[in-house]
């Protein structure tokens, strides 16, 4: 199923003087005017974890609005990646064993599910299949990729736990070795990252990564964690969690657990919001310090996490506090970070390009990245975090 942007309807709708409404469909549809999340990358096939991301997205909007658009650009997108015969081409290599690919697999499950193709599955089994053979710490921890050995990151929860749950969820439901092994994921995770009180700048909430062998140069003695909570780091965790506990069964005692890890962060992720603007640092630990900024794509993505927790009763927000929280952070990014655009569609401005624990991982570093505009790390975030505030 072909894409061509001059006949897609979406794309052609968006001669608008003002912003249509709401900001969910307006922020999807200027992305896809744009082709962005197609699976290409100046023409050539490219598995990219943010058009997962931004795929997961318009399933939410397809499945609230039901418009098929959402669902053939899904289909287009993941057909650019996905060979006839099931074989993730483009830049996927197994052998490189990174979890960033892994966050397309989610859509192949979906559409496996709707139209009963073949291909989906195969393309499915591919990553579940690195999953078996993927290198892990002492601990059972996933390396984020093969060339940081014996690093998690935060980053990988969201890229590989996601499609791990909804794959078991789909084929192995009964299998409680695959649940358990999720839940250790985001367990060891959680362990070897969280703040404590001994922390300087301590927020209760989890540095970007940590090294199990300590051999890393931002290595902490302790756990071997990185130096600075950076907050895109942290939003992909939090991300997770919301998205797997939807998928886990309540039954297994693994929902329990990440539920629990849930209901603790969360008003530490409520509390670490600038009190002025409502929206979160960069760098999560450095509020207010020279170089640090307010960054469009966590401050998204806790928006995201804040509210459907209390949505579904997953956290209890007795004093209304969270759900206030996410409405100013909401307010703040609608009104800096959105740019009404001349052709009628929106960017979105602000979202750092990179975070990485491949150099020093400390301040300077993560203030040292460039932003971009309508980088769809924050714009999916952005399309994420108006699909709940509009449930409202």
């Amino acid at each position: 199923m072909l894409w061509q942007p001059i006949f897609f309807g979406i794309a052609t709708s968006l001669a608008y003087a003002t912003k249509p409404d709401p900001y969910s469909s307006w922020a999807a549809n200027s992305a896809i005017a744009r082709g962005q999340g197609n699976g290409l990358a100046n023409g050539v096939p490219l598995v990219a974890y943010d058009d997962g991301e931004f795929q997961w997205a318009l399933r939410l909007l397809y499945e609230r609005d039901g418009n098929k658009s959402y669902l053939n650009y899904i289909e287009t997108g993941a057909n650019n990646i996905v060979l006839e015969n099931g074989t993730v081409h483009g830049s996927y290599n197994v052998t490189e064993y990174v979890l960033d690919p892994l966050r397309t697999g989610p859509t192949f499950l979906y559409l496996y599910n709707i139209t009963g193709e073949s291909k989906w599955k195969i393309a499915a089994d591919t990553y579940r299949h690195q999953l078996n053979s993927h290198p892990r710490t002492a601990e059972g921890q996933f390396w984020h990729k093969l060339i940081y050995p014996n690093q998690g990151w935060l980053d990988g929860i969201y890229m590989g736990e996601v499609f791990y749950a909804q794959y078991t969820h789909d084929f192995q439901s009964s299998n409680t070795s695959a649940w358990n092994d999720i839940t250790s994921q985001f367990q060891l995770m959680f362990q070897n990252t969280i703040q404590n009180a001994t922390a300087p700048n301590d927020t209760h909430l989890m540095y970007h990564g940590y090294d199990y062998s300590h051999v890393a140069v931002w290595a902490s003695p302790d756990r071997g964690h990185s130096p600075e909570v950076w907050d895109r780091a942290l939003g992909w965790y939090m991300m997770a969690l919301v998205d797997v506990l939807d998928i886990m069964p309540v039954s297994h005692p693994g929902h329990a657990v990440l539920l629990h890890i849930l209901q603790t962060l969360t008003p530490y992720v409520r509390d670490a919001a600038d009190r002025m603007s409502g929206v979160w640092w960069l760098v999560i630990t450095q509020p207010g310090r020279t170089g640090n900024y307010f960054e469009s794509s966590g401050s998204a993505m806790f928006v995201y996490a804040l509210l459907k927790a209390v949505r579904l009763g997953r956290v209890q927000d007795n004093d209304g506090s969270i759900v206030a929280a996410a409405r100013k952070a909401y307010g703040y990014m609608v009104q800096n970070w959105v740019i009404h655009d001349a052709n009628g569609t929106m960017s979105w401005n602000n979202t750092v390009v990179v975070g990485s624990l491949n150099l020093a991982g400390d301040f300077d570093y993560y203030i040292g990245q460039p932003i971009d505009i309508n980088d769809l790390k924050g714009l999916a975030a952005f399309v994420l975090a108006s699909i709940e505030y509009e449930k409202l």
